[in-house]
């Protein structure tokens, strides 16, 4: 079981990055999660880069195989002026025409006590993208601390389990089904 793990943030040292490094090291046995960490990297999205026949751009084509690797994506992002970051939305719209994203289980992390609408508006995104988002799955694991790393938080007998929890739901699911 793969789990693909995205961090809407571009901060070094931001809670969302923390929370999609710490799933890695709290793993249930059984699944590997892998994080990407090209959100900078992707060019802005324009339709004209990505016409059939045309050649793809490079990193939209790498995060693209990782998608249609993985059998779940784990997001955890922040609230930006009641929205999604900009870079991650970009990094959706490169995935909306794209044969590898339809159908794929996703699980939500809102790293925040006090955000609601990034998550909203995320979750409506996916849902019109046709990506499987089931409600048990989208979780708030709040980082009070936002000196909190990745290893901090695996560490957190609070937080490790919530992370923990919402893995283990991805990967109870089974292997992703190709057949959408």
């Amino acid at each position: 079981m793969i789990i693909l793990a995205i961090s809407g943030s571009l901060r070094v040292s931001s809670s969302s990055s923390a929370i999609v490094h710490a799933a890695a090291l709290v793993a249930p046995s059984g699944a590997t999660v892998s994080v990407w960490d090209g959100l900078d990297t992707l060019p802005h999205f324009n339709p004209d880069l990505d016409r059939e026949g045309d050649s793809t751009p490079s990193r939209v084509a790498e995060l693209r195989r990782r998608v249609g690797e993985a059998d779940a994506l784990l997001i955890s992002t922040p609230e930006y002026a009641h929205g999604v970051p900009g870079s991650l939305k970009n990094a959706l719209d490169w995935l909306v025409s794209s044969s590898e994203f339809p159908g794929i289980r996703i699980a939500l992390v809102n790293p925040s006590s006090q955000s609601f609408h990034a998550h909203d508006s995320l979750a409506e995104t996916l849902r019109t993208m046709s990506a499987d988002l089931p409600a048990d799955m989208s979780v708030r694991i709040p980082v009070l601390d936002h000196s909190m790393d990745a290893a901090s938080i695996a560490a957190d007998p609070v937080m490790s389990v919530a992370l923990r929890d919402v893995l283990a739901a991805l990967a109870a699911r089974g292997p992703r089904s190709r057949d959408v």
